[in-house]
């Protein structure tokens, strides 16, 4: 299905001019699988899994983390699929919290794990999650996300006792499904202490999802948030990414908007790229163009080639996505990574 009239019709801003962007930011997935079928991201009947000896081993991975970091990548993010679902996940994120030259390291995940995988993680090292959150009520969480939200909202409460100094919550929008949740989720939010964010949705694996009935763009939510609320914009930057942050004067809540189709500026600082968990390096989510990195992992290392294909895919960084031009999904979004 195309995508609606009115998205195509966005402008592009940057044309092919190269832009002077500082790509410091790997995002690793380390599992395509996932214990959730979002609307947005999976395919109701979808099975087609990456089979386990094609999944990059942990060792694999930090070899290319620290070829990343030789190249000036300081920031990175673990992210799936659902990351926890992987064996002995938090001995690796303490491989990579402790390998020299990394600065940050974050966890993104649905949190229905938290409860029991929380103390590990903390233990680990890792102090940034961000926490996938769609819905507080139960039947439209569910209706959503295919999951039950009781084990999320326990995990998020349960990291804030750790003491998590870095959690952030991701609500994607999408129109008649989480509109009337916005305000309850800030409230939620604002009790905990913790800063929401609202996405804009995209076509990364189902373009019939990004319609003009489902499509919620963050301008509107920010409208509808400044109608309860006087919305003080934020100067300081909050993580890597590229969220615009508002805190809300009277409730204390601090909302984040991440609008990919909406902001034509959204790429003009876009300083990450993705490694799949079956060991390709894609330049940009919105570009189908990607790296195979296993022929310089396997059957013998060689950090050469792993460094050329890394420089490779850095000088090819596309200066925007293609998802207003009626983008075609060849690869869902497990698959490539959040």
């Amino acid at each position: 299905m195309a995508l609606a009239p009115s998205l195509q019709s966005l402008p592009a801003v940057s044309g092919s001019t190269p832009l002077a962007r500082s790509v410091d930011y790997l995002r690793i997935s380390v599992t395509d699988r996932c214990n959730e079928r979002c609307l947005y991201c999976m395919p109701e009947q979808f099975q087609a899994w990456t089979p386990r000896e094609e999944i990059l081993t942990y060792e694999e991975i930090l070899t290319v983390v620290e070829v990343a970091v030789g190249r000036g990548f300081k920031h990175f993010r673990v992210t799936g699929g659902e990351p926890p679902l992987r064996r002995d996940i938090a001995y690796f994120i303490g491989e990579l919290v402790r390998t020299p030259g990394v600065e940050t390291v974050q966890l993104s995940t649905n949190g229905t794990r938290l409860p029991e995988l929380g103390e590990a993680l903390y233990a680990s090292g890792l102090r940034r999650l961000n926490i996938s959150l769609d819905a507080l009520d139960p039947d439209r969480y569910r209706a959503i996300t295919h999951g039950d939200v009781t084990p999320v909202l326990a995990g998020i409460r349960h990291a804030r006792a750790l003491g998590f100094p870095s959690i952030k919550l991701n609500t994607v929008l999408i129109r008649h499904k989480n509109e009337s949740e916005i305000w309850p989720l800030v409230e939620f939010a604002a009790s905990l202490q913790i800063p929401i964010r609202f996405i804009e949705l995209m076509p990364v694996s189902l373009t019939e999802m990004l319609t003009e009935k489902n499509f919620l763009p963050v301008g509107e939510v920010l409208a509808m948030l400044a109608d309860k609320d006087k919305l003080i914009p934020l100067e300081e930057k909050m993580g890597h990414g590229p969220a615009k942050y508002y805190r809300l004067k009277k409730t204390g809540a601090v909302v984040g908007f991440i609008g990919a189709l909406t902001n034509l500026h959204f790429c003009e600082s876009c300083n990450k790229v993705r490694l799949t968990a079956d060991g390709h390096l894609r330049p940009c989510l919105g570009h189908h163009g990607e790296y195979q990195l296993k022929p310089a992992l396997r059957p013998v290392l060689n950090k050469l080639e792993l460094r050329a294909l890394l420089d490779q895919a850095l000088a090819e960084k596309p200066p925007e996505h293609e998802f207003r031009n009626n983008w075609q999904p060849q690869r869902i979004m497990t698959a490539i990574g959040g």
